[in-house]
């Protein structure tokens, strides 16, 4: 019997509670999950407090676990870990080596010997005495950039790059693929070393470490130069980089629109961060900036027509992920209830960090994502592997 077709743009079906109450597997909508990561890294930007930025780190171990999928990209958030760790790694590397000096109140650890540096580099000093309150400091910097890393981890993780690149304006579509070719890098890599590794083993490879290295890196990158080619190709016979119907005098105007509104929107948050800048570079050229944006996008994307088949929805999971991420950053920015200091401890004196209870609270009001999204949809077995299952 023949189906029935799917009209273009009819919203992809989602599964509702079913007759107990309970909620059956969908797939969230990848922006809710990019919003979710975003807000919490700018939370993340507020605080040193390592406290607070592990627990940021447990939020996003519990989401991550909860809600993947079992798609190739939703592996790779240890390579991420790793990626953190090596960052942390760097910063008290740097900070040992590039010596800032001790005071007298500084807990001595261990000396480097000093290398005399010329005239011209000076205000550099290479090596010396290296305390455990500038070590401190400099993990605890690195552990919030480590933090913000594992957003993006997270993001790229929970979400699929490719189904955010349908809900883009049409004049986007362009910076959107490229964007969503860059951001499918990380999964892409963590994939063929997982398959290239997984060869080894089957041909018996025993090399490990540093010594397994040219054995893994060799293939990884014939697959990533291989898979480069087939998307130049695939790209260009779907006709990428097109001009399109628009004359050259729309495609001007919309690049002065788009001009004006990114400086207008540059010159708004920098009034906005600047107590003393004129009243005209806050709010108001916030404003001016984010209207000429709208107007060279609407401009823009008259000349490029796509149709969306099966949209993703937004419903109230992608609601609830996408405030929870949003409430988390939005508190611990103004600085009610608690104390600002104590997002921003102080190493000097040396002494225990506190954890401040309302942070505290938004950070694990971010980590009810895990709960409030769906559960993932289980991945749809191949039916010769199926056949074979039901006959065992």
């Amino acid at each position: 019997m023949a189906g029935t077709a799917e009209k273009p743009g009819t919203p992809l079906p989602t599964a509702g509670p079913d007759s107990r109450g309970r909620r059956l597997p969908r797939t969230l909508h990848p922006v809710a999950w990019w919003i979710w990561a975003l807000a919490l890294a700018t939370a993340v930007s507020r605080t040193n407090n390592p406290l607070l930025l592990f627990l940021v780190l447990a939020v996003l171990g519990y989401v991550i676990t909860m809600r993947r999928t079992e798609a190739p990209w939703a592996r790779g958030f240890k390579y991420y870990l790793y990626l953190a760790l090596t960052v942390v790694a760097i910063r008290v590397l740097f900070r040992a080596v590039f010596a800032t000096g001790m005071t007298p109140t500084d807990h001595y650890l261990f000396s480097l010997p000093h290398i005399p540096t010329p005239d011209w580099y000076a205000g550099i000093q290479l090596g010396g005495p290296v305390s455990l309150e500038a070590l401190l400091s400099a993990a605890t910097d690195g552990l919030r950039l480590a933090c913000m890393l594992c957003c993006i981890g997270a993001a790229n993780t929970l979400a699929n790059p490719k189904r955010a690149l349908r809900v883009l304006p049409g004049a986007l579509y362009e910076l959107g693929v490229a964007v969503t070719v860059s951001i499918s890098v990380a999964p892409q890599l963590v994939q063929s070393v997982q398959r290239v590794a997984r060869a080894r083993r089957l041909r018996a490879g025993r090399n490990k470490g540093l010594k397994a290295l040219r054995g893994v890196v060799v293939p990884v990158l014939e697959d990533a130069l291989e898979r480069s080619l087939r998307l130049a190709a695939a790209m260009d016979s779907r006709g990428y980089g097109r001009a399109g119907s628009a004359t050259a005098g729309s495609r001007r105007l919309t690049g002065v629109l788009m001009l004006l509104g990114m400086c207008g929107l540059c010159a708004g948050a920098y009034g906005l961060l600047d107590a003393t800048a004129p009243k005209l570079l806050g709010l108001p050229a916030l404003l001016a900036g984010s209207l000429f944006c709208l107007a060279g996008l609407r401009l823009g994307g008259r000349r490029v027509t796509r149709t969306t088949y099966r949209p993703d929805p937004w419903r109230f999971a992608e609601w609830a992920v996408a405030s929870c991420g949003v409430l988390s950053a939005v508190l611990l920015f103004v600085n009610l209830g608690y104390d600002p200091a104590e997002l921003n401890p102080s190493i000097y004196p040396l002494s225990w960090p506190t954890l401040p209870l309302v942070p505290a609270a938004a950070i694990l009001l971010a980590g009810a994502a895990g709960f409030l999204a769906p559960p993932p949809s289980a991945p749809t077995p191949h039916p010769t592997v199926q056949r074979t299952e039901e006959a065992a």
